[in-house]
């Protein structure tokens, strides 16, 4: 595969730029299977795919980096084509009788105005229409110390780590000040613990749910999850399926798709692009329409859902709605 990096002025960014050929290539293939896999598409699902290769797209953009600790630099990684995914013997396919997604929350938001039940439905409705087809069920929060993850105190941040073979992540590395000397979190230095010993998290501290946060908790989620599907980090255009090594990077990546890693979970699960945009703008807007008076007291006390950090993917999701409904 050919990678063409142009260099920005003062040597501090480069774009992964591949050509259109390359790209058609990861999208459609020369297999003659899945070129006709690809022909049988619906116009409309193939004329938002093709903005793949389209120089001026508005929609899908090369992929650029800031730094050398961004993750595509620090980790050389072959590519994944739509090819060599659906011809991947180990990843996982739904079926009739296999189609629910299971989310295991571990502990809980504490003394929060949202509870952790609240906060996870959100996340639940939202990877529902991320993975449109499937259904998500969330498990009851079991404590940390029913999972049996090794864990340890950063000697340099003195934030808590836990380490674990599977698909997890941390809703505290997501406060903004998580990396900085102010982050509530910070536990003063303690001696080493015992593995079996898990104290260090009672009472730890969890912080406030808003916007960002969940806009943040939402792109992990549906890309942690992706990976169970068989999706591997995207190198081609700008992608939720993106690595990253920091907050920064991840800030950066989109909330969805690009058009080969949205053909490969298309393919893997079969729903109708429209339907699933459709069902993500739905999730944004659903709290806005027909607000009653329950719904008015909630907003008050700051318990609907916030959405306010998604105003620029809503207008996305609606500029790739506009293209598949022309």
């Amino acid at each position: 595969m050919l990678l063409v990096f142009y260099l920005f002025p003062f040597g501090q960014m480069k774009v992964i730029e591949h050509s259109e050929q390359v790209l058609r290539m990861a999208l459609i293939s020369k297999n003659t299977q899945l070129v006709k896999l690809y022909e049988n598409l619906e116009s409309r699902e193939k004329c938002l795919l093709n903005e793949a290769f389209q120089p001026d797209s508005v929609l899908f953009r090369p992929i650029t980096l800031h730094s050398e600790s961004d993750w595509i630099s620090s980790h050389p990684e072959p590519t994944q084509d739509f090819e060599q995914f659906y011809n991947d013997p180990y990843r996982s396919r739904p079926t009739s009788q296999k189609s629910t997604i299971y989310v295991q929350p571990i502990g809980s938001f504490g003394d929060t105005k949202v509870s952790t039940e609240d906060y996870m439905k959100w996340l639940k409705d939202y990877c529902e229409a991320f993975y449109y087809g499937l259904s998500v069920k969330i498990l009851e929060p079991v404590p940390v110390s029913h999972t049996g993850c090794a864990f340890r105190v950063n000697e340099y941040t003195c934030n808590l780590q836990i380490h674990a073979g599977m698909g997890i992540f941390s809703f505290a590395r997501y406060d903004s000040d998580f990396y900085s000397a102010s982050y509530k979190g910070r536990l003063k230095r303690v001696k080493k613990l015992p593995s079996a010993d898990y104290s260090v998290f009672d009472g730890y501290y969890t912080p406030a749910i808003n916007s960002m946060l969940l806009l943040r908790s939402c792109k992990t989620l549906t890309h942690e999850i992706g990976h169970i599907f068989g999706l591997h980090h995207c190198q081609w255009l700008q992608c939720v399926m993106q690595g990253s090594n920091h907050l920064e990077e991840s800030d950066r990546r989109p909330l969805d798709l690009c058009p080969i890693c949205l053909r490969k979970l298309q393919s893997a699960i079969g729903f109708h692009i429209v339907e699933r945009y459709q069902a993500l703008l739905g999730w944004m807007d659903e709290d806005d329409s027909g607000m009653d008076a329950e719904f008015r007291n909630e907003a008050k006390m700051g318990l609907l859902k916030p959405v306010e950090a998604f105003k620029e993917y809503r207008e996305w999701v609606l500029k790739c709605l506009d293209v598949l409904q022309k």
